[in-house]
């Protein structure tokens, strides 16, 4: 064993166990004893419910994981890399599409792999607790549309990336760095438009109390409001969200039509109030600013490791090249990306909170933000008492709990 792959090994085995560590402290921490502030939302039997789902799905994410893990080190070490490598070299398709056949070729392994866990998931787990509505036509037709968006979208850009880095000469980073970066702007203004509504459809909200409280707030707080939409998210699930996407013109706030069916429109407001609030609080510029300068830093880094033998002796490798470099560099990058995956966790948990804040000093009742929050916890079977460790290493958001103390301490 080298270096590299004592690092890369070393990374993949710590972030497996902190795994493990982190969902059975995350188990000890179920209370049978329904949190104070949730009684009169929660019966026993839901409260029950909810935990039994926060079990299935922990012990469903430990097999999946588990297998996941195996099946790497077996590929890896067995010496799969290399034969897929010389299997795609024997098309001679030159150095972008000899690339694009190895990448392609783990990416459909890995979906068909996995096909059967997410299978279960949809179809056994989510029917179980009554989540599920997806249906046989829609779980294939998104998988089928999921693939082709790669092959339209995806391909192109990695194409773009191996051409690059095989071309470009030692500026190489910095092109596939604003290729990258001019992509992802453009997906901000596509997107909305033209990839979500294959999936699902976005029908204007119709005239009515609730569009006129929301056009009134939204006019109050000085929001420049060009779009609210209904999504059918009933499609899918019968879970409640809603979101924010887009840049100018494109920019759309969307409702799922479950969350319409489950809340008051007051409560309602209050929820556009908070997407609102990630927008006046500029969360996605700062969000997006972050990525892109990370996204400079990798491929930075990347450039260098690319001239590196021993990176690809650590999987066996007969011959270097650019593509099976961009697959061993993201496992080896895989520390600093966790880190600052925690540190972008951390974040965004600051950044709902300060939504939070916003939507409560800019709304009529701020309890309005907590009943929502209790409502949206019941009807997703959300954990109410996760473990603080758990949250440091998983949790986008703050648990319910945490939020409605931080808004009842809000003043306006």
């Amino acid at each position: 064993m080298n270096i590299f792959t004592i690092i890369i090994l070393a990374a993949i085995i710590i972030d497996f166990v902190l795994g493990i560590i982190s969902n059975r402290l995350n188990l000890k921490s179920l209370t049978k004893e329904l949190p104070e502030e949730f009684k009169g939302v929660y019966d026993e039997e839901t409260y029950a419910k909810s935990q039994r789902y926060t079990r299935v799905n922990t012990k469903f994410g430990f097999i999946t994981g588990t297998f996941d893990l195996l099946l790497l080190l077996v590929f890896w070490f067995a010496g799969g890399f290399n034969w897929l490598d010389q299997w795609a070299r024997s098309f001679d398709f030159g150095v972008v599409g000899t690339g694009l056949i190895f990448i392609g070729a783990l990416v459909i392994a890995k979906i068909i792999i996995s096909l059967p866990f997410s299978i279960y998931s949809t179809f056994v787990i989510e029917e179980r607790f009554g989540f599920n509505k997806t249906t046989a036509k829609t779980f294939v037709t998104d998988r089928l549309k999921g693939l082709l968006l790669s092959l339209l979208i995806g391909a192109p850009l990695l194409a773009g990336i191996i051409a690059f880095f095989e071309y470009g000469g030692s500026w190489a980073w910095l092109y596939a760095w604003l290729a990258v970066t001019v992509f992802s702007m453009l997906m901000q203004y596509v997107a909305p438009t033209w990839i979500m509504p294959l999936f699902n459809k976005f029908e204007p909200l119709e005239d009515g109390e609730l569009r006129s409280a929301i056009e009134a707030y939204a006019e109050n707080v000085k929001f420049p409001l060009k779009g609210i939409y209904v999504m059918d998210g009933s499609k899918r699930s019968s879970k409640s969200n809603a979101f924010f996407t887009g840049f100018g013109k494109n920019k759309r706030i969307a409702l799922f039509d479950t969350l319409i069916e489950k809340h008051t429109t007051d409560e309602l407001v209050a929820v556009l109030a908070h997407e609102i609030g990630h927008y006046k609080k500029k969360h996605i510029l700062k969000n997006m600013t972050i990525s892109i300068l990370h996204t400079g830093v990798m491929f930075g880094l990347l450039s260098v490791f690319l001239q590196v033998p021993a990176l690809f002796e650590a999987f066996f490798m007969e011959e270097m090249s650019i593509y099976a470099g961009l697959l061993f560099f993201g496992l080896l990058y895989s520390p600093v990306e966790t880190i600052l995956g925690i540190g972008m966790q951390i974040l965004s948990r600051k950044h709902e909170y300060e939504a939070d804040r916003f939507a409560a000093r800019t709304i009529r009742e701020k309890e309005e933000m907590v009943n929502v929050l209790k409502k949206l916890s019941k009807d997703n079977l959300s954990n109410l008492t996760p473990h603080p460790f758990y949250v440091f290493l998983n949790y986008s958001h703050p648990p319910a709990l945490s939020r409605i103390q931080a808004i009842r301490n809000i003043h306006r």
